[in-house]
């Protein structure tokens, strides 16, 4: 016989086979019954007991579940009987909790802990009952067992009277802080000295008290100190400012300088917490030192107590600062400048990373982080108006920090540090791009928490800046959002991509319309067609209509519209349709119902013939809110989707689409019955403020292009100007040349330069600038030419359009001042003659002084045209 050799395929068929037989080796018989007679016996209970017998029973010869149930349950036996409960049932669950494991141990502290709280224990005598019970375990040899007890007792104390905390809690507490005692029941007494300190008056508190508590602080045993340390904050508030400098705060200074770093690590927390108690004097002398001090320690070799200071430095700086000097205040900023390049080296302007062990360099990591996190209270702390002196260069170092923690923290504060920089937000435009840009996901999802408001602020100008105050450029803003869309698209945590695009609809008041339209519009449209996860796909689409909501050329949103109409609503994909319903749902809340119904309803309501019925469906269910955007007055789309629904009714066959019909044609009948006028109208009103805001946006955009095309006319006619002034100066250059009578030679060049040199200077030299009082006065002219027979001289205004183009062309390109030493020799000769009137004697050299101007104007005119 011969073995064919098998196809790798057929081998691992096969393998898998021999697995699953494999399987049935080791499966197991099934039970048909779960309990056997005997135990069903042992579990079954005469139904004619009542409550409180039945949980005697249960709890003298029950199972430990059943013993576990009526323990549970004890809470509602006390409200039902409290008297029985006390005297049959809480006897016998403190016997059972003798020998009870922990998982009923922790129920019965839960179940005497809602005894306690719920004010079902009327009698002095059963709180008396469970107490004794409580105060019992607590010394428990299972630590979690007494922890729970004691966290019991220590919620049960806001509930219980004084007298009873005196008496009950306090008279035996008094004995359990010998050192005889154990050390959990010790540290049991700090937590019950911290919570009953609020119940008593001040006097009580500093007579009873006080001695324990400062047994306790000087406790042989570190752990004992460290918990009474930090309980001293409740009793120093329970004692008040009086006793607090002279009974608390010498034990807080020697805990603070003791030889166990968790003991000074406690005492610096809680100096930090009681910072408001202590007087200007005692943080000056006292608390500044101390705390000094303890940060050269930390810094130099105590890593552990290093993180819980930079955790708590920010609220340090700000309760000390009020007594600060300018030095002190000084290195309280530079030492926070030190945490946070702590454990890194600059070079280069980058900051890198030093070999250390891997547990010190996470020790630093987290002080670093500690720092990033109170950044925001440092920049308070150190004015804001100081920041690029004092605090972008550290920064600058946290955004970018090489561990990724930080990075993320920095990122999550950013928005906190836009707000107190103001008006010199621009101080971190950079940091802004970096952290867009950054490698990690998680850096990026940190800063897009509060990112709209951070790009709103950081492109404003500050208060008083008005609309403008959106036209300030962050640099490589919009290539930075596109470089980040693109990288979380291409990652798989599509979550980040929606939150990002959640985020563009800020952009409308960050960048202009233009970046959007040619940057942003069609990477939405490519999302909605390409991308596979639905959420980010009507992320996208409404992004996109709120980017066409607030784009202001007309232009633009009609090829929007257009593009929308072909590649959603008349797409290949009918995942691309259903997108497009998406987007009419989306539409309707932010367009009016003018609007929707003139650009969006048609192409809708044509689906109904779609040949997916995922489609069909999807329409039907839209079928009410498309009939809401048409109103009453607008009989022709009423027919179209009485058309629709008709058709649908016909020719549908799927089942899905005809049940969800039905549901849509009654809703449909209903609707202007069972919809309420009030909220009709608060709908109206509504529509009526959106589209009076298209309106304005139509008026905004011909405004726009009025004063473009104002603006552009205006340059063309200042350039005409130009162009005319510098012809006319020509032209009255060649008239200064002809009254002088100084012709040039063409045979020498140098000589034709120095005779034009000369006319410019004769030109500029000019002798005959009139002096005129009042040049809004017209001028009289006397012109014997023009009117022949008549004496009298006529009226001519400065700027008279008539008497340009007659006599002197040239001067329209010049403006009209009278102290101008182009104005024609006509005018000024006219004006002096007016004014002075001399001797007959002078009347025959002053014609024939006019007449040589004459020439000379009709020369300059003819030399202007030229």
């Amino acid at each position: 016989m011969f073995v064919r050799k098998m196809t790798p395929s057929q081998s691992s068929l096969f393998g898998e086979i021999d697995d699953l037989q494999d399987l049935t080796f080791i499966e197991r018989p099934i039970r048909r019954s779960l309990k056997t007679a005997e135990e069903i016996d042992k579990l079954t209970v005469d139904e004619d007991l009542n409550d409180i017998e039945r949980a005697v029973y249960l709890l003298s010869s029950g199972e430990d579940v059943q013993q576990a149930s009526v323990i549970i349950n004890l809470p509602i036996l006390v409200r039902q009987n409290p008297a029985e409960t006390f005297r049959r049932v809480v006897p016998k669950v403190r016997e059972v909790l003798h020998v009870a494991g922990a998982d009923m141990q922790l129920a019965a502290a839960g179940s005497f802990l809602t005894v306690l709280q719920d004010d079902i224990v009327l009698i002095q005598t059963h709180t008396h009952s469970i107490l004794q019970i409580v105060l019992l375990n607590l010394d428990h040899r299972d630590t979690v067992v007494s922890n729970a007890w004691l966290e019991t007792l220590l919620s049960a104390i806001d509930a219980l009277p004084k007298d009873t905390i005196r008496q009950e809690i306090l008279s035996p507490l008094l004995s359990k802080h010998q050192l005889s005692q154990s050390v959990p029941a010790r540290l049991a007494s700090c937590r019950i000295l911290g919570k009953v300190v609020g119940k008593f008056e001040s006097s009580i508190v500093k007579k009873d008290l006080l001695p324990l508590i400062r047994s306790l602080c000087q406790d042989v045993e570190y752990e004992v100190r460290a918990c009474m340390c930090r309980q001293l904050e409740n009793i120093t508030r329970g004692i008040g400012l009086d006793h607090t400098k002279v009974e608390v705060l010498p034990e807080l200074v020697e805990l603070a300088q003791d030889e166990a770093s968790t003991v000074r690590l406690a005492a610096f927390d809680t100096i930090i917490n009681l910072l408001e108690m202590f007087d200007s004097d005692d943080r000056t002398c006292v608390i500044f030192p101390l705390v000094k001090a303890f940060c050269e320690k930390c810094f130099k070799g105590d890593e552990a107590v290093l993180a819980s200071l930079s955790y708590q430095y920010g609220k340090l700086c700000h309760g000390l600062s009020e007594s600060f000097t300018d030095e002190q205040h000084l290195w309280f900023l530079e030492f926070y400048k030190k945490l946070c390049c702590l454990g890194l080296q600059h070079e280069n302007g980058h900051c890198e990373s030093q070999p250390y062990p891997l547990e010190l360099e996470n020790k630093y990591a987290l002080v670093r982080r500690n720092c990033a996190y109170n950044f925001p209270a440092i920049v308070l702390y150190a004015d804001p108006n100081h920041f690029l002196s004092e605090l972008y260069r550290t920064f600058s170092s946290l955004c970018h920090d090489p561990e990724i923690s930080v990075r993320r923290t920095a990122a999550g504060g950013f928005h906190e540090v836009v707000k107190l920089l103001g008006p010199n937000v621009h101080y971190i435009h950079k940091e802004i791009i970096a952290l867009l840009q950054d490698d990690s996901l998680e850096v990026l999802d940190a800063l897009l928490n509060n990112i709209q408001e951070t790009l709103e602020l950081a492109t404003s100008r500050g208060e008083g800046a008005g609309p403008e105050s959106k036209q300030v450029n962050i640099p490589d803003l919009v290539p930075a959002l596109v470089a980040a869309e693109q990288k979380t698209a291409s990652s798989l945590h599509w979550r980040v991509h929606e939150k990002l695009l959640q985020c563009y609809s800020c952009l409308p008041r960050v960048v202009s319309g233009d970046q959007i339209y040619f940057r942003f519009f069609q990477r939405m449209f490519s999302i909605i067609t390409t991308n596979n996860v639905l959420p980010v796909q009507r992320e996208a689409v409404r992004t996109l209509c709120v980017f066409l909501r607030c784009n202001r050329k007309q232009e633009q949103r009609q090829e929007i519209i257009s593009k929308i109409k072909q590649e959603l609503a008349q797409g290949r994909s009918y995942w691309n349709r259903l997108r497009y319903l998406d987007l009419c749902e989306i539409t309707i809340d932010l367009f009016s119902k003018s609007y929707f119904c003139k650009h969006f309803l048609i192409p809708a309501l044509e689906l109904v013939n779609d040949p997916v019925a995922n489609v069909r469906y999807k329409l039907c269910y839209m079928l009410p809110k498309l009939r809401s955007t048409i109103k009453a007055t607008d009989k022709h789309l009423l027919q179209q989707l009485e058309f629709c629904v008709r058709k649908l009714l016909c020719r549908e066959k799927d089942k899905d689409v005809v049940v969800t019909l039905r549901k849509t044609v009654l809703e449909l009948d209903k609707m202007n019955i069972t919809e309420p006028y009030h909220k009709r109208h608060e709908r109206e009103l509504l529509d009526q403020k959106k589209e009076k805001e298209e309106t304005l946006l139509l008026e905004m955009e011909l405004l726009e292009r009025q004063q473009s095309e104002a603006k552009l006319a205006g340059d063309k006619q200042s350039e005409k100007k130009q162009r005319d002034s510098k012809s006319g100066l020509s032209g009255s250059k060649g008239m200064s040349g002809s009254t002088s009578g100084a012709t040039s030679s063409s045979s020498a060049g140098k000589e034709m330069r120095r005779a034009k040199l000369a006319r410019s200077r004769s030109l500029s030299g000019h002798p005959t600038t009139p002096k005129m009082t009042n040049p809004d006065k017209s001028l009289k002219v006397k012109d014997s030419g023009s009117c022949p027979g008549s004496g009298k001289s006529a009226m001519l205004p400065l700027n008279d359009d008539n008497l340009r183009p007659h006599h002197f062309n040239v001067a329209s390109s010049i403006s009209p001042t009278p102290s101008s030493s182009s104005m024609p020799v006509l005018i000024r000769s006219n004006t002096s003659s007016s004014v002075d009137h001399r001797s007959n004697g002078n009347k025959d050299t002053q014609s024939r002084k006019l007449s040589v101007q004459r020439k000379s104007n009709s020369f300059g005119m003819q030399s202007g045209r030229e």
